[in-house]
């Protein structure tokens, strides 16, 4: 029986290795999407797991005596913690505002158990190899586990399962080493231990079916309490959590929490995101969308029967499938991505826009703020200098900008980046209900000063366009800003590069105390 133990204790660490390296992932994306920052989150809660796992390890030298008991322990202590980890987290999110706390809690203990793993099962082991042997196997497993865990994640879990299902599969992963050690050293044990550990299995089992029969209850208690309104749709895509509420017949669209628009107003922001765009480059044939996945850009260029082809080019597929698909979102687009016009493609923009083997007429930017280092990166001089390569001579650039106001720096940041991709700019705004005042930043690749850019932008009157908002009126509104009173920015505006992200900085320090 001994000389089974071995080799089951190493596929337990394999089975550890795999459960450990999800469980950092699952509470670095929980951080993420209840405090924000995904760089620090993702940086500080593997930093903070890795550090309670040396704990743990430092702590198990003072376990002595039935190892194979405290090993069973250990895991089934795991299992229950990691099972309702997403859960805690969205109930604490429900009733209390020291949510953090919470996860960095969980953090710390997942990771001082998953630290008493490793020198428990070598301290196990060491009776049937060398040690040299014994510590290579059990570290090999272990590694290999963490490899198998990461890849788990990333293709099955958050696109297939979700953060609400994963929690408990890595639960019954850490019970079943458990209950199958258990199987295998049975005889060596007491038969009150048996009985003990075949009782608590038996709860800890109990336990995860009922978490896993609440669970979608549990979560939107949650979610509710993050949203004033009523929540109608709820769903963790690949890449973020997707949100829409109601309010009386309107709705609102929420990306890992920050609202993207408002059925009550987001004409004021589409259309002052694409027609300004348009009637200034010119004939516009071929446009391509950056982001956009709500259709409602595409929406705007489609009252343009000149426009000939409408290329969207969005990273997820989940957004993309609901601007399709789901009833509240097709009826705002009018269905454009049906239009035979219109082609999306989920990818990421950077990088399809490197390989894209045609020239655009205009190009339109309509992702969320740059809150993250990653989103920072369709921000910089390198990404607009790609756009500026892929623009036709008389093409426009248009992006969000965040809010002029609230952001003032991140907002001139945009504005010195674009100019220094070899754009002539120019800063418009709106005040959007329900975002409060927000800005664009239009660049021109034809050979036109901004005051000459300014003046064409204030004689456009659109009349030829179906627009609920934007006239010619608007117009003179959009481009004039008045004194800055917010932000004395002088000559302090840095570019923003890829290796030097001073725009994630820039909007993370904005004025949003004034909000």
């Amino acid at each position: 029986m001994k000389n089974r133990r071995s080799p089951f204790l190493k596929l337990a660490l394999f089975a550890t290795g795999l459960s450990g390296i999800v469980a950092e992932y699952i509470l670095s994306t929980l951080a993420t999407y209840f405090i924000g920052d995904s760089a620090v989150q993702w940086s500080l809660i593997v930093s903070v797991m890795l550090f309670s796992m040396g704990l743990g390890s430092r702590l198990s030298k003072y376990f002595e005596g039935n190892l194979l008991l405290k090993f069973i322990g250990v895991e089934f202590a795991l299992s229950l913690l990691v099972s309702f980890s997403s859960l805690v987290a969205y109930s604490a999110a429900g009733l209390t505002e020291y949510v953090g706390i919470i996860i960095y809690g969980m953090s710390i203990l997942i990771g001082l158990l998953i630290g008493l793993e490793i020198p428990l099962v070598i301290r196990l082991n060491e009776e049937f190899e060398s040690l040299k042997v014994n510590v290579a196997s059990v570290m090999e497993k272990d590694y290999l586990g963490s490899l198998v865990g990461g890849l788990f994640f990333a293709f099955v879990c958050l696109p297939i399962l979700g953060l609400t299902y994963t929690p408990f599969i890595l639960g019954f992963i850490n019970l079943m080493v458990a209950v199958g050690l258990f199987l295998t050293v049975r005889r060596e044990l007491q038969k009150r231990a048996n009985g003990g550990i075949t009782i608590a299995s038996g709860l800890i089992l109990l336990c995860m079916f009922f978490g896993i029969t609440k669970a979608e209850n549990i979560i939107l208690f949650g979610e509710q309490s993050r949203y004033k309104d009523k929540v109608i749709f709820s769903e963790q895509s690949k890449y973020q959590k997707i949100v829409i509420t109601q309010w009386k017949d309107h709705y609102w669209l929420y990306l890992n929490g920050n609202q993207q628009l408002s059925t009550l107003d987001e004409d004021k922001y589409h259309e002052a995101l694409v027609h300004p765009a348009v009637a200034l480059s010119g004939q516009v044939k071929n446009v391509l969308v950056m982001g956009g996945g709500d259709g409602c850009a595409a929406r705007e260029l489609l009252k343009y029967p000149n426009i000939e082809q409408i290329t969207v080019v969005d990273l997820d597929s989940m957004m993309t499938g609901l601007a399709k698909r789901h009833p509240v979102l097709t009826e705002l687009n009018d269905s454009a991505f049906h239009h035979p016009k219109v082609t999306v493609q989920n990818a990421d923009a950077f990088n399809w826009l490197e390989q894209a083997p045609g020239l655009f007429d205009l190009i339109i930017v309509d992702l969320p703020d740059p809150r993250s280092v990653e989103l920072n990166r369709m921000y910089t001089a390198e990404f607009y200098s790609l756009c500026h390569l892929k623009l036709r001579p008389h093409g426009s650039l248009v992006t969000q900008a965040g809010s002029p106001y609230f952001a003032t720096k991140a907002f001139r940041c945009i504005d010195t980046t674009m100019a220094s991709a070899g754009f002539e700019t120019l800063p418009l705004h709106n005040h959007v209900i329900t975002l409060g005042e927000w800005g664009w930043v239009l660049g021109q690749k034809q050979d036109w000063s901004q005051g000459q850019l300014k003046e064409r932008a204030r004689k456009l009157d659109f009349k030829g366009v179906e627009t609920q908002w934007l006239n010619a009126e608007a117009m003179l509104m959009m481009t004039a800003f008045g004194k800055d009173i917010y932000f004395k920015v002088e000559d302090s505006i840095a570019v923003n590069h890829i290796q030097n992200p001073v725009l994630y900085r820039y909007y993370l320090k904005g004025n949003w105390d004034l909000y």
